[in-house]
């Protein structure tokens, strides 16, 4: 499929972003390309003709994020249905999900413009909170759902099942459940497993739980959850990637399963997900690189 029609969305509040925005907006146009413009960077730019998202996805064949893993993972949850592939700027150093630095930008457009690139599937969970009777589909998220106590005193009780079937509760500050691309933010921290991105698992992982033989597990991408907040202090906090927040109070129920949409990344041309994740991580080099010499 040959791109012609490319969106672009931007973190604001990143240095320069607007030069960034407009340079590159150039650049594609002088090749022919239209490209439309979300409606936040729009207006740091002085612009009037801005899109909402649900627009912006439907007119575009590709979104261009500039920004962080925190841009790509609002784009990934507005722009989901649509189906659209996203391409990820890092405007720092790369991330996990904007993989290409600011000095690759235009190498890496010219190989998508010549229709020389991989996207990659990725797994997002579907998230519904019931209160009483009623239900709140509140939305699909690319890395993680995570249920916290925020600042109540006391731990949090979370009583869990997979598939209508009862494991167990847990008791202590939350839980992350989070999909293979999540697995390497908060849940890592937590001391979860890294997953391979490409996989559709669903991992749950207790925070500071008060039973220390509660485990991080990993469920298949069938499994649906229930989850049940107990608490005797106000309630506690959902979040969704980090960035979208519900309050909960003591019996609501979520209910977390494999969502229906995937988010579609565009790939580096210039490193690979290992060269990531050794970096992010600071793993040590190849032996050549370490001093270590190869057997003879």
């Amino acid at each position: 499929m040959k791109i012609q029609k490319i969106g672009m969305v931007a973190n604001i509040e990143k240095a320069k972003i607007a030069q960034h925005a407009k340079s590159l907006k150039e650049w594609l146009e002088e090749k022919g390309v239209e490209v439309f413009l979300n409606a936040e960077i729009a207006g740091k730019m002085g612009l009037e003709n801005g899109l909402k998202w649900d627009e912006l996805a439907r007119k575009s064949q590709l979104l261009v994020v500039l920004g962080g893993d925190g841009t790509m993972l609002r784009a990934a949850r507005h722009v989901a249905r649509h189906n659209v592939p996203i391409l990820g700027i890092n405007m720092g150093s790369f991330g996990y999900l904007t993989e290409v630095n600011l000095n690759e930008m235009h190498s890496t457009l010219e190989l998508i413009l010549r229709d020389k690139f991989e996207v990659e599937k990725r797994m997002m969970l579907s998230v519904a909170i019931k209160h009483g009777k009623n239900i709140t589909n509140v939305g699909h998220v690319l890395n993680d759902v995570v249920i916290n106590r925020g600042n109540l005193s006391r731990m949090i009780e979370l009583e869990t099942a997979v598939d209508a079937e009862y494991l167990t509760t847990y008791k202590g500050d939350g839980l992350i459940i989070s999909t293979p691309t999540g697995s390497t933010a908060y849940s890592l921290s937590a001391g979860g497993p890294i997953v391979f991105p490409e996989k559709d698992l669903i991992i749950i992982n207790p925070i500071c739980p008060h039973t220390l033989t509660n485990r991080p597990i990993i469920f298949p991408e069938d499994a649906n959850l229930e989850i049940t907040l107990w608490s005797k202090e106000r309630g506690a906090t959902l979040t969704l990637d980090g960035q979208e927040s519900y309050s909960l109070s003591s019996g609501d129920v979520v209910t977390i399963k494999k969502s229906k949409f995937v988010t579609k990344l565009v790939l580096s041309p210039h490193r690979s997900y290992w060269e990531i994740l050794r970096s992010k991580l600071g793993w040590g080099g190849l032996p050549s690189q370490t001093g270590k010499k190869k057997d003879a």
